[in-house]
């Protein structure tokens, strides 16, 4: 025969199963459709960037898009220069990249000698900062000359800001828009990945300054 006790504890114990359940629901909510948390493993987005930035997606300024398939459901906006942008890396979309947003659907992009050039118009780059001095001509790689090129519809263009060493647009192509995650956000946090995880070195290389900046 049930006693109460026992009763009380089966109540108590789907109670908290419930709790649980809401709670799992609610954070793949979230993850979902509004913010998500990205890693930074390379450098080619120094200096906006650093190794082993921590930051947050914003997911919905986009759009809430249909998972898996990446179709919009309820538009926003949409990308615009400038933005940094987390999206599925176009020959391998399991793979997650994030870059900065150079061109759009109908621009015309052209680079000479490291200049970009939009519409046939310098473009004003703040961001991008080179660390090699020797231009290489398009006969090597498209680095520093690429294009005209025309980018196509529902599509972007994107580079890192650490232009001569990105592996970006000017390499394997165009980004379509379903395939763009969010925006890059804020960041949460930030240490030394290159360092050992349980290490005193590792804990010495937080910066504290960069936790909690927004992301531009």
């Amino acid at each position: 025969m049930r006693t109460s006790q026992t009763y009380q504890r089966g109540s108590a114990l789907w109670e908290n199963i419930q709790a649980i359940c809401i709670a799992l629901l609610l954070a793949l909510f979230i993850r979902t459709f509004i913010v998500q948390a990205f890693k930074i493993p390379s450098g080619s987005m120094l200096p906006t960037l650093q190794i082993g930035d921590h930051i947050l997606v914003n997911k919905f300024i986009y759009g809430v898009k249909m998972p898996f398939t990446g179709a919009t459901l309820i538009p926003v906006s949409q990308p615009e220069i400038n933005d940094i942008i987390v999206f599925g890396y176009p020959v391998d979309p399991k793979l997650d990249y994030i870059k900065r947003v150079i061109a759009v659907a109908g621009d015309e992009v052209e680079i000479r000698d490291k200049k970009v050039f939009i519409n046939k118009s310098p473009f004003v780059d703040t961001h991008g900062v080179f660390t090699d001095p020797l231009i290489h001509p398009s006969t090597l790689d498209n680095r520093d000359n690429f294009g005209p090129v025309i980018v196509p519809e529902d599509s972007l263009f994107v580079m890192g800001d650490n232009r001569d060493n990105s592996f970006d647009g000017r390499f394997w192509g165009f980004v379509k828009l379903d395939a763009v995650r969010g925006e890059a956000w804020r960041i949460y946090w930030s240490w030394d990945l290159r360092l050992p995880l349980f290490s005193v070195e590792r804990l010495q290389s937080i910066r504290w300054n960069r936790i909690g900046n927004a992301v531009d």
